[in-house]
């Protein structure tokens, strides 16, 4: 796409890219291509101490995507409060739980699988219980590697990992990081939520050096962002200016139909298909594949 502009000194009309929200030239990332195979899993986590800045839809809504274009994806629920299986509209009282796979060697992971509504896109649920989980794990031999030994049993069966991560630095953010490929950093475009960005990056830095050298950052995804607002574009500016090419093109925009979509138990994707915020988070899937950090 570009827009004409006026050269007022030879009368010639040019052409120049348009730029999108981050200041870089619009581009339309290509459709990924069919897989021939599948597994074993890149895992990603999805990952920002600060709470109610899109980890949860973003998981969701990504997950669904991908699933869309062939993947075949399995998301975690890592977070007590249980918003990625109420998003995805599956059970999480009396059946097993992420909870339940990180305190039994015994229980299978396959047993905690749920189906979604969407075909090829499969949740491990969470609820409160979890919320017990670091004081359990505390006295644990390696206990920053039991959610890492846990997906190695069903990586092989899955094209993508997605884990939810609860909004905190504590062991069980930890624990996802380590199990982790890469990260995305789902980023509000609020001033507030930039402070704390370099500590969550200060922690994956030392999971790197001390648990997990493979780690990477695949990218820090801007969301709520409000063209309209000089805020928004302001926030966005800074983060590109701080952190590059680290900062994905997609971005995603504020919208009413994320909680429509939410009160409807499944992604916007299938809730509002057309919708702008759909095709953004179909842009992200293949912008993602484009750069590498999903096949």
């Amino acid at each position: 796409m570009t827009q004409h502009k006026h050269d007022s000194a030879d009368g010639i009309a040019s052409l120049e890219p348009e730029l999108g929200p981050t200041g870089r030239p619009h581009r339309e990332f290509p459709d990924p291509k069919p897989l021939t195979s599948h597994g074993p899993a890149r895992i990603i986590a999805l990952c920002n101490q600060k709470g109610g800045v899109g980890k949860t839809t973003t998981t969701i809504n990504l997950g669904a995507t991908l699933a869309e274009y062939g993947r075949r994806v399995l998301a975690i629920d890592f977070d007590p409060q249980g918003a990625l299986s109420a998003g995805l509209g599956v059970q999480t009282h009396d059946v097993p739980t992420i909870y339940d796979l990180l305190l039994s060697r015994q229980l299978e992971p396959k047993d905690a699988i749920q189906q979604t509504t969407v075909e090829g896109l499969d949740v491990i649920p969470a609820n409160i219980d979890l919320s017990a989980a670091e004081v359990h794990l505390v006295t644990e031999v390696a206990r920053e590697q039991i959610l890492a030994g846990v997906l190695r049993r069903v990586a092989p069966d899955y094209d993508v990992i997605l884990i939810d991560c609860q909004p905190s630095l504590g062991l069980l953010t930890v624990n996802a990081l380590t199990a982790s490929h890469g990260v995305v950093i789902p980023l509000e475009c609020e001033f507030f939520a930039l402070r704390g960005v370099a500590l969550l990056i200060e922690t994956i830095d030392k999971v790197r050096d001390r648990l997990n050298p493979a780690i990477a950052l695949d990218g820090i995804l801007a969301t709520m962002y409000d063209a309209r607002t000089l805020h928004s574009r302001e926030v966005l500016e800074r983060v590109v200016d701080a952190f590059g090419d680290k900062v994905l093109e997609t971005v995603i925009t504020r919208t009413v139909k994320f909680p429509d979509a939410t009160v409807a138990a499944t992604p916007i994707t299938e809730f509002a298909p057309e919708h702008q915020a759909s095709k953004a988070y179909r842009q992200l899937a293949r912008e993602l594949v484009f750069r590498g950090a999903v096949a």
